[in-house]
């Protein structure tokens, strides 16, 4: 054998060994994960407070393994954090998971759910007893017009109210605010809006104000329970990290039971890590309070996902929510 080709050898040698099927292959060694305002993103404030992803990832032997988190206002600044690859996963509502879906070809996927939440319409507008009476001087906040969950529980109980050809007939009157500014802002009585699309701890801080009144609820407009807010990743994410991505699973699960189990410990952990100014005792209600689940479940996103293929925002429908999300959930009884 030349000196050369003594040289080169080792390096053909390791070459096929990553090339074999039993070949461990490095992962990332750094989880990006964005999420959103509100009490609906609870699991991953307790998986960023206890650090499970990490004690995890540890034991499956993936090393040090750091997790950042960031957040984002609303689900079109998550998309495109998610598209640019500047983060791995995202916390959003149903809508934007359903609209990533369609636009990449089910490359991006949900992991699980987070919560089954409802949406709830809160307004100040003394005249307005359903959202059929919302007049042209009214402003509806909610974190993304057209595309955030908030929007299309709007839309839905627009074409409930409005008919088949109604849907979008609210749309004008949305504006996209950051949950925190648009609850300040409707209690503040000197801004424009006069309602917020809102959701836990939000509603219960409106409600506290006489002035505000709730005049839908998403629960009865779709006949009960749904999800809220999702956890999703991309293909490309999950087939170069298979490890990786299944102890993030396993973590958000840990988290999810944790806080079935802990409830009171659960509540003060949202306020630590949100850095929340409201009284423990109105955040452990909405914690206990039984519309509020968190499940990794998927509930009624058929629901969502079949009614924004008609009206065109999604430029597809799924066969079965299964198609919505990776195999992580798909044992689950979801729908």
């Amino acid at each position: 054998m030349t000196p050369h080709r003594r040289k080169i050898l080792p390096a053909l040698l390791a070459l096929a060994a990553l090339a074999l099927p039993g070949a461990p292959r490095a992962e990332v060694k750094e989880i990006r994960i964005a999420r959103q305002y509100g009490l609906g993103y609870l699991p991953l404030l307790v998986l960023e407070d206890q650090k499970l992803i990490e004690h995890r990832a540890a034991q499956a032997g993936l090393g040090d393994v750091k997790v950042t988190w960031a957040v984002l206002g609303g689900g079109v600044a998550s998309n495109d954090a998610l598209l640019s690859g500047s983060v791995d996963y995202i916390a959003t509502g149903v809508a934007p998971l359903v609209l990533l879906w369609g636009r990449t070809g089910g490359k991006v996927k949900g992991v699980a759910a987070l919560d089954s939440i409802p949406v709830v319409v809160n307004t100040t507008n003394p005249a307005v007893k359903t959202v059929a009476d919302f007049g042209e001087k009214d402003r509806i906040a909610l974190p993304s017009v057209k595309v955030s969950i908030q929007a299309v529980v709007l839309q839905l109980a627009a074409e409930r109210a409005f008919g088949a050809a109604g849907w979008s007939r609210l749309d004008r009157l949305t504006v996209a605010v950051k949950h925190p500014d648009a609850a300040a802002a409707l209690l503040s009585g000197r801004s424009e809006l006069t309602a917020h699309v809102a959701s836990p701890p939000f509603v219960a801080q409106e409600l506290a104000d006489r002035r505000v009144r709730t005049v839908l609820s998403s629960y009865e407009l779709l006949g009960g329970p749904h999800t809220f807010n999702v956890l999703s990743s991309t293909e490309a994410f999950a087939n170069a990290n298979p490890r990786t991505f299944a102890v993030v699973f396993a973590a958000l699960q840990d988290a999810v039971a944790w806080i079935a189990k802990n409830p009171r410990a659960a509540a003060e952990t949202y306020l630590r890590v949100s850095g929340s100014k409201e009284p423990l005792a109105s955040v452990l209600a909405q914690v206990q309070d039984p519309a509020v689940r968190y499940t990794t479940t998927p509930e009624r996103v058929g629901v969502f996902a079949d009614f924004m293929a008609r009206i065109g925002t999604a430029p597809a429908r799924p066969k079965s929510w299964r198609d919505l999300f990776f195999p992580t959930v798909h044992a689950q009884p979801g729908s």
